[in-house]
């Protein structure tokens, strides 16, 4: 099958528009893969500090002809899906030393729960955090010492901090170990009804605790397919896993035998060997492409998003929105996981997952297929499905047929003929809405506005029987640059009871909302953000506001809004609490949102 013009016309634009940059970064990586094996350049004393602690591995390590590799962990107990980090160091360390190599734990990086901080200050750290992510891994990589990389990570914004981080260190391979999902709890469809009871007042604390308890209960991802789990979804696509590795549960024999295949792939693709395999030569313009059509095809998380464009300009890639909505157009959406059905990942992958979509997609042309991945040349590789079997895994043909077509549908009768995301332009500025969960019957929404400064107020109001109306919720002064763009999910439960009770409403912001946004229409990311001379500082209560998804325009109708002098809200308890004084540097530095909101790259 020849490639979707689409794709094909999309890939050569972003070609063409990191031509300058693409070259620079890849320049540098060459210059300084030909410096050769890390540990040459350190002294005796470097050497003799960096091995002190590394008993029988010493000799190995001295010789400089085993490989060793860097293991770059997000390890900690309280985030469940990386709990399962705990015990991979020590299984990498002698699947190495089994396989002729060494490995030592490069360093840590920090791993927030933004299930923990929703609705919570630290939520204002969470974007942040990806950054920092990325600073930490390059602390630990900077010793020098390391012939390959693993990366332990599957979170919000622990995963593309990594990649910012390996893009940067992309000379060196490197490989991404996943941790899978949790078992599946209660149905998150439940879950949701629980939750908008309690925001009516119907039940109280001590059942809307049990429903949480019993939906979020085990080590391992959420099982709904948010930021998380999109992640690991673009792991895949874009070659940094082994196939089928994303949503393999913790806790399996399956799961440590993919651990130890990968530790075994990082030491085989260094360049002490005749495989080399440098994520420069893997994060290239088309395997962005392949990353985004993935996450247009399964009506992925919209904070990857963000996160995709940061990534990418690690890599001298320059994305544009326009970009992700032309491959969005072009891509069919073939998945239906909650928040976007009633399925979870185990039941995505149960119908025949990554895989199979995968295969699909390289059938329909939407997929460069010749890409270079951690495995081979080609995604091709990827269709494959693990299997445990003789101690050892290996792998074998996946599915070609969906095995639910309620959760999992061919490219040729998707549930929907374009992604599950759409760009929104307009005089209000530019934005993102995620469609793949929003009844067409909604994709149009004008109305009069209503104005807050903060998700709490939206909730006392809905509480005060004040938002009883058609209406657009304005949220601002909720992006980078005013705290740091926390998730405004607290919002989804009391905007559903609205739009239950047969009120047309939606939401528009220059914040975020998650992974698991819903039925409800939220214009997001609205950029330039309210603090930075956006127009949606302007709008007063009582104003048109006219977001037509399909048409991707969002604009307000009332005349005379740009006359207007911009609100002014008091915005200094931002600056403090809750380790937000460390971060002041960030929001002052910060890149616009549909520029990644970024500050390292």
């Amino acid at each position: 099958m020849s490639l979707n013009p689409t794709i094909s016309d999309v890939t050569a634009r972003i070609i063409a528009r990191s031509k300058g940059s693409r070259a620079t970064y890849l320049d540098r990586m060459r210059q300084a893969a030909e410096e050769g094996p890390r540990r040459g350049h350190l002294t005796c004393g470097n050497q003799a500090h960096a091995y002190a602690a590394m008993g029988g591995d010493k000799d190995a390590l001295v010789a400089e002809k085993a490989p060793n590799l860097g293991i770059v962990t997000a390890y900690n107990d309280m985030l469940s899906a990386h709990q399962p980090f705990a015990t991979y160091p020590d299984l990498i360390k002698e699947t190495a030393r089994k396989n002729g190599g060494t490995a030592q734990v490069a360093g840590g990086v920090p791993a927030m729960c933004d299930g923990v901080t929703q609705g919570q200050v630290g939520m204002e750290l969470s974007l942040f955090s990806r950054d920092v992510i990325a600073l930490s891994a390059g602390v630990a990589l900077s010793h020098n010492t390391f012939d390959a990389a693993v990366y332990l990570g599957v979170c919000d914004k622990i995963v593309p901090g990594l990649i910012i981080a390996a893009g940067t260190f992309g000379y060196l391979p490197g490989i991404f170990l996943p941790a899978g999902p949790m078992q599946s709890g209660i149905p998150n469809d439940e879950k949701s009804k629980v939750r908008q009871k309690f925001a009516t007042g119907e039940i109280g604390r001590e059942e809307l605790m049990k429903a949480e308890m019993a939906s979020y209960h085990s080590p391992g991802t959420c099982t709904f397919y948010g930021t998380a789990n999109s992640n690991q979804m673009l792991m895949e696509f874009m070659g940094l896993h082994l196939p089928g590795a994303s949503f393999v549960n913790p806790g399996t024999d399956l799961r440590d035998a993919l651990t130890e295949a990968g530790a075994k792939r990082a030491l085989e693709i260094t360049n002490l060997g005749n495989d080399y395999r440098p994520v420069c030569d893997i994060l290239d313009e088309r395997t962005f492409v392949n990353g985004l059509v993935g996450l247009m095809a399964t009506g992925g998380s919209t904070n990857l998003v963000l996160h995709i464009v940061a990534m990418a300009r690690a890599a001298g890639v320059q994305l544009d929105l326009q970009d992700l909505a032309d491959i969005s157009d072009a891509t069919p959406l073939m998945a239906k996981v909650y928040p976007n059905g009633l399925a979870d990942v185990n039941h995505f992958h149960a119908a025949g997952g990554l895989g199979y979509m995968i295969g699909e997609l390289l059938d329909a042309g939407l997929l460069h297929p010749d890409t270079k991945t951690v495995i081979g040349d080609g995604l091709q590789d990827y269709v494959a499905e693990p299997k445990f079997q003789n101690g050892e895994v290996t792998w074998v043909d996946g599915p070609r047929k969906s095995q639910n077509e309620k959760i999992l549908r061919p490219a040729s009768d998707p549930f929907q003929p374009q992604g599950g995301l759409k760009q929104l332009k307009g005089n209000l500025g530019r934005g993102v809405i995620k469609i793949s969960a929003v009844a067409p019957e909604r994709y149009v929404t004008e109305a009069p506005v209503r104005v807050f400064h903060s998700q709490d107020a939206v909730k006392q109001a809905f509480k005060d029987g004040k938002l009883a109306q058609d209406c657009v919720i304005v949220v601002r002064f909720q992006g980078p640059k005013s705290n740091g763009m926390p998730e405004l999910h607290g919002l989804t439960p009391v905007l559903s009871v609205l739009q239950d009770r047969g009120f047309k409403v939606a939401l528009v912001t220059d914040g975020r909302m998650s992974g698991a946004s819903g039925k409800v229409p939220a214009a997001i990311h609205v950029s330039p953000e309210a603090m930075d001379g956006g127009l949606i500082a302007k709008l007063q209560d009582g104003d048109i506001v006219r977001l037509d998804a399909p048409a991707g325009s969002l604009e307000v109708l009332t005349d005379g809004v740009e006359d207007r002098e911009p609100a002014t809200p008091n915005l200094s308890d931002n600056s403090h609490g809750i380790g937000r004084e460390l971060f002041e540097v960030f929001r002052q530095t910060v890149s616009r949102s549909d520029a990644g909101a970024a500050v390292v790259v």
